[in-house]
């Protein structure tokens, strides 16, 4: 199985790209006009087992990819911005983490009555003190894939000339 990411313009634009890959030797199984992700399954024995074949249609595939990451950091990193401008992030939670939980007498509690309330609060007090961690985690990994796409498209466009 192979995937690639391309949207359309037009209905006849998507069927003229399903059309050429079912030519050689590629079925597609999921994706539509619009949708971004195209799925594709090998279903010839003498077909290439990359669904590009030639140095720049890897190329073009990989500056897609390339643009996708960049897009998508730009997003998170807007969001992270504001969580940042609105001061969403309380670094005081991490010295004191029970500041999140927000069960009354939960911390006179002992026993399994303790267990469960901590147990059933620990999730919400997670997310509320610590789910901005998501954001740069998400930046950074975006980042890895924005050079190695870029990397592997300078890669394939050195190997055409």
């Amino acid at each position: 199985m192979d995937i690639t990411y391309r949207t359309f313009k037009t209905k006849k634009d998507f069927i003229d790209y399903c059309t050429l890959f079912e030519d050689s030797g590629w079925k597609h199984i999921a994706g539509s006009k619009s949708s971004g992700n195209q799925y594709f399954k090998k279903i010839s024995d003498n077909c290439n087992d990359d669904i590009f074949s030639d140095d720049l249609s890897k190329a073009a595939r990989y500056k897609r990819l390339s643009d996708f990451w960049i897009t998508m950091t730009l997003c998170y990193f807007t969001i992270f911005i504001s969580i940042i401008s609105n001061n969403d992030i309380n670094i005081k939670t991490i010295i004191n983490p029970k500041a999140l939980y927000y069960t009354p007498g939960l911390w006179e509690k002992s026993g399994l009555d303790f267990l469960g309330s901590f147990l059933f609060e620990t999730p919400f007090a997670l997310g509320r003190g610590f789910v901005w961690i998501v954001f740069p985690i998400c930046i950074i990994i975006y980042i890895y894939f924005i050079c190695k796409s870029s990397r592997l498209y300078k890669d394939s466009i050195n190997k055409k000339y």
